[in-house]
């Protein structure tokens, strides 16, 4: 299963009254990792024609990351139909290899134009 990943640093901005990365930031990473890989492995048309939105988000936190850590997201997509697509993102610390949070995420895929749901085509499937 091919994956995509990106890698950050924990600053300041990223943390919350307990100095440890806030959870509303995990949710963060994990829309931004799925919309970098998306426009990673799109076409220019693809970008154009379709976006995705989120519609269901189950998030598991695991362990605490703190400032200055570094992180790795991986993310790839566990399976495909109509127009949903679910995602999984592992949120390690790449020091160490502690796992953070892991998260499976429902996306839909949108048509631009109409602004509604659209089948996934097995062109957009190949791309994952």
């Amino acid at each position: 299963m091919p994956f995509f990943e990106s890698h950050i640093i924990v600053n300041h901005d990223d943390l919350d009254e307990l100095n440890h990365v806030n959870n509303v930031r995990y949710v963060q990473w994990v829309q931004e990792v799925a919309k970098k890989h998306w426009q990673h492995r799109a076409s220019t048309d693809m970008l154009k024609n379709y976006y995705w939105v989120m519609i269901n988000h189950c998030i598991e936190y695991k362990n605490s990351a703190f400032l200055n850590d570094a992180i790795q997201l991986k993310t790839y997509i566990k399976s495909s139909k109509g127009p949903i697509s679910n995602r999984i993102v592992e949120i390690t610390n790449s020091q160490n290899g502690q796992l953070l949070a892991k998260s499976e995420t429902k996306w839909c895929l949108i048509n631009a134009q109409t602004n509604k749901p659209v089948r996934i085509t097995s062109e957009i499937t190949d791309l994952f």
